[in-house]
This record gives structure tokens, sequence and C-alpha cells, in this order.
């Protein structure tokens, strides 16, 4: 059985968990998680081999084991020490943010001074951040998690894939927003304006006709804009969460949704560096309509050539009823065993 570590000290709690779900049962793999605290707290822990870690004990963690290959989850901080990493080992990296990644060092000089700049300036004495490209450069293997992002460069690394649910039936159409409720990732000011404009449709009808959930924490201004939209909704019904969700009422609402709404923005920002969804980032929300087999609604903009990615039309709630009776089988191919098959394979080629 061949022996391969799974590092994550830093951000993508999520994506630790789908790939120690999809490996948990391999045969052909064994697994060594090295998680922070904060990653360890969020992952359920199904007893597999999980050691905590962080920046300083990392390197003295894996020169005490022989790996056949390490995957690291996420390079967004202390990339002094991945860099050491991808030196000395057979490391894969998972890449999130395409253009961060090839970012030159005048240019992150620069984006230290636009914006949290006490903690980039952190990132800079202290954990190397002008060298972040050459922890990309030296990797043996560049992984992305959307197929439509790799290149010869970028490989796919696949790790999602539907779980056997059982869904429950709604009395009311649900519509699920999954993801922090920020203007900075996703187009609440439209989304806002659409279920007002939707309100303004419905008359004489004394029921609620439907319930949008906004799936992540709202704070600030879209908090006030929610609170705000409530009150002004008579037919429309709408959820909304002022504390971070957990893992068990995020899943257990998109179980529940009908239908996914993505409304991304099509351009966003990571560490100043301009990256653009479906272009050189994923979103999140891919993995989700994948892991909760549901049909997701996206922007016109946002190219893609999957049959449950959606783009949005005009008459929206038309197409939300739509789709809640339409049927995809995610079980031909994102089924559990399929998946572990294909990534098991495409280890083998790391190694």
């Amino acid at each position: 059985m061949k022996k391969i570590a799974y590092i994550e000290i830093d951000t993508h709690a999520e994506v630790a968990q789908d790939f120690m779900e999809i490996m948990e049962d391999s045969g052909r793999f064994e697994v060594d998680y090295y998680f922070s605290k904060k990653i360890k707290d969020q992952v359920k822990d199904s007893a597999q081999n999980i050691f905590l870690s962080d920046s300083s004990m990392i390197l003295d963690q894996l020169h005490a084991s022989h790996y056949q290959l390490i995957i690291i989850g996420t390079v967004h901080r202390y990339f002094d020490t991945f860099q050491v990493i991808a030196e000395k080992y057979n490391s894969a990296v998972i890449v999130h943010n395409i253009n961060f990644m090839n970012a030159t060092r005048f240019g992150l000089i620069k984006s230290i001074f636009k914006a949290d700049m006490m903690y980039r300036l952190k990132l800079w004495w202290k954990e190397g951040l002008l060298y972040s490209s050459k922890v990309y450069q030296k990797a043996k293997n560049l992984l992305v998690l959307d197929e439509e992002l790799s290149s010869d460069r970028l490989k796919f690394l696949p790790v999602f894939y539907t779980k056997n649910f059982s869904f429950p039936e709604n009395k009311v159409l649900t519509i699920v927003i999954p993801g922090g409720v920020s203007q900075k990732r996703r187009d609440y000011k439209k989304v806002f304006s659409m279920i007002k404009d939707l309100e303004d449709g419905y008359s004489d009808i004394e029921s609620k006709l439907v319930d949008f959930v906004f799936l992540g924490k709202a704070k600030n201004e879209e908090l006030k804009e929610i609170i705000d939209l409530e009150r002004s909704l008579n037919y429309i019904n709408i959820t909304y969460f002022t504390e971070r969700v957990s893992q068990e009422d995020y899943e257990n609402w998109m179980k529940k949704a009908d239908v996914l709404w993505c409304p991304i923005q099509q351009e966003t920002e990571f560490f100043s560096q301009k990256e653009i969804y479906g272009h050189t980032k994923m979103t999140g929300n891919l993995g989700d309509a994948i892991k909760y087999g549901k049909f997701a609604v996206f922007p016109k903009n946002y190219p893609s050539g999957l049959d449950f990615i959606v783009s949005e039309k005009e008459e929206l709630m038309k197409q939300f009823n739509d789709l809640k009776n339409a049927s995809y089988d995610f079980s031909k191919y994102y089924n559990k065993v399929s998946v572990q098959k294909n990534l098991e394979n495409f280890l083998d080629t790391l190694i």
C-alpha cells in the first residue's frame, strides 16, 4: 500500500474533508493528515491518521516518515516552510488562485500596502511572502479541483462525489444561496433587487410561495439589507444567519434545497490580485452542486460545460420551478466508487 501525506494548516478545511471522505476506504493508499488545530476542529474525525501540526512542526514531522507523495492543500501563507517541502519532497500543491500563483515579487510588494497591511507585512517579514511563486515553481505537480481549469501545467484532482442523501419534500420552493454573505464574492445587491421584483409580482396570495436561504454568515451592510428586505416581504420568506453556519446546519440546508442559486461575481481579488471565476479561480459552489446532487443557477457570464450548471434566465422563478422538477443522474458520473478509482489512478501518476 502506498503512503502519502496531506497537509492543511491554513484555510481549506472543506477540501481536506472531501479528500478524507473519498480516500477513507481506499485499498491502494494509506494517507496521513497533518492539520492545524483550526482545521482539525472543522473536519469530521473518522478515526483516520490525523496529526496536529503547524508551520513550526511540519518539517520535523515529515522528516520522521517516508512518504511517496505529499499533497499541500493550501499555499496562502507559510511560504518559506512550504518552499522547503516543495524542494525536498515529491510534492503536489492544490492551486486555488492561479493569478496569485503567478504574481511577481513587485506585484506582491505593491499589494502589501493596498489592504490588511499589518497582516501582509507579517507574511513578508516572517513567512517568506515574496518567495510564494517559488513554492509553485518547485512543486513537482500543480493541482486544480475544477477540470475546466486544468491544462498541461495544472492537473485535475478529482475529489467531489455525490453523497447518498435522503432529501426532504419541501412545502414551498426552497432556493439556497450557499456561501458567505459578502458583496466581494457574490452579487447580493442583484439578489436583493430580484427578490423585491419577485415580491412585487405576487398579489392576493395568502401563503408563502418560496424560501430564499442565505446559507452563510451575514454581517455589516449585507445584514442590514437583509433585515430591511425581510420587513418588506409578504409572499416570500427569507432565512439568514448572523453567526458562522455549522457544518451540520450547512449540510441539512443543502440537502433541503430544491435548487442552488450561485450569483458569484465574475471578478474577485485574492491578495489584491484579480481573479476570474471559471478562468483563474474555482468556486466552491461547483463542489456543492456535485456533493449534494443539485442543479445550480450561475450568472450568464460563468463558463461551464456541465449540464447541472445552468445559466440564469430572465424568468427566474419559472427557471427555479422547472429545475425543481428536472432530473440529472449525478450517480452515473459522480458516484463514490468511480470517483475514488479515478483519484487513485491519478495519484499513481504522481508517484
